[in-house]
């Protein structure tokens, strides 16, 4: 383009701003119109998709809102829960399962059907695989374990995308299936690689050689579908199915926001099972005899790992009223802790062995 050519298209681009503009509030109304309905109806479009792709994995289960008997557990007698809370907790359930199996409690043996959310799910995982009995037998348990353990806990100083992650999830203030799917997209958006080989590593501490398959049929992890918000369950039935090892369902019920994961199962990428409104997912025991409830907080007070409200006692209210009898654990949390700290696994690991010996007796009653 000559200079002269450029001038007289300045000149008329010059003009022609001015016409526009005078039309400009009309012309933002009209694509602001045309840009609404669209993306409403590929919204419904997109989640008419999803479900149809996705509607026979079985992984997909709903939060019962209401006191519901679960198809899970119905007719079992003992069944157990075991609640998420990071680094610490993990720490915590082995000193605590460690000093039950010590007063004479078989943990791997006596529930007939245990569901782990994040934490939970390593030690659940951890127990029935057999893989706990083995840790307990071969290293000094109040030595070197909890060195080990630290060493290969995730800790790095989070980059940007991790930083997202974990501020959207420390911002919310409910737990509807919206706030779980824009939580889970900021998950799915964040750089985890740095601690992609601690968790690894963690895994293979606590459950062994559990990469392959899913060994117990007793087992039942949880998460949340990052894509979807949908709860995620999965037992032995739907992970052979999926081709899901037990290792993984533990991995994606632990892949907390912006710290680790997502994890693929199946075709869904999966977020800690945490984030939402009932984080121990106790409704899937509802039904049964007898459920051992172990929660690191009461949902109100406590270190948390998500701002999503937690009423973790309106959750037990609900299963009871299905005629389930409950006894319900809470660890609790020093003041001040820093739940994914590994320098809190030595101390950790005492506090959960000191309480085991109150509580043991009483699970001995309850369960008799």
């Amino acid at each position: 383009m000559t200079q002269s050519s450029r001038r007289n298209f300045l000149k008329t681009s010059a003009v022609g701003a001015v016409a526009i503009t005078g039309a400009s509030g009309i012309m933002a109304d009209a694509a602001k119109a045309q840009s609404t309905h669209p993306k409403s109806n590929i919204q419904i479009k997109a989640n008419e998709i999803s479900n149809k792709l996705f509607a026979d994995d079985g992984l997909a289960i709903p939060i019962a809102t209401k006191p519901t008997v679960s198809k899970l557990a119905k007719g079992l007698d003992r069944t157990m829960v075991l609640g998420g809370g990071g680094e610490y907790y993990i720490a915590w359930y082995c000193g605590f399962f460690h000093g039950l199996i010590e007063a004479g409690l078989d943990m791997a043996q006596l529930p007939e059907m245990v569901v782990g959310t994040s934490a939970g799910s390593y030690m659940g995982s951890s127990l029935l695989s057999g893989e706990f009995t083995r840790l307990r037998t071969e290293f000094d348990f109040f030595g070197k374990f909890p060195e080990i353990f630290a060493k290969i806990a995730p800790l790095n100083k989070p980059n940007t995308s991790q930083m997202r992650a974990d501020q959207i999830n420390m911002s919310a203030s409910d737990g509807s299936i919206e706030t779980r799917k824009i939580i889970g997209h900021a998950a799915l958006a964040s750089n985890n690689k740095l601690n992609g080989n601690h968790v690894e590593r963690l895994v293979a501490l606590l459950t062994g050689d559990s990469k392959k398959d899913w060994s117990t049929s007793r087992m039942y992890t949880t998460g949340i579908d990052c894509y979807t918000g949908e709860r995620i369950v999965v037992g032995q039935q739907v992970a052979r199915k999926n081709s899901i090892p037990l290792a993984h369902g533990a991995a994606a019920s632990s892949s907390l926001p912006g710290v680790a994961g997502p994890t693929l199962l199946g075709q869904r990428y999966v977020m800690d099972g945490g984030i939402c409104s009932n984080p121990a997912h106790v409704d899937l025991v509802a039904g049964s005899k007898r459920a051992l409830v172990i929660t690191l907080t009461d949902g109100v007070t406590g270190a948390i790992l998500t701002t999503i409200p937690h009423p973790v006692a309106q959750n037990i209210e609900d299963i009871k009223a299905t005629g389930t009898k409950v006894k319900w654990i809470v660890a609790g949390t020093p003041k001040g802790v820093d739940l994914l700290d590994p320098k809190q696994i030595a101390g950790a690991l005492r506090t959960g062995y000191d309480r085991s010996k109150i509580e043991a007796p009483k699970i001995k009653e309850f369960w008799a």
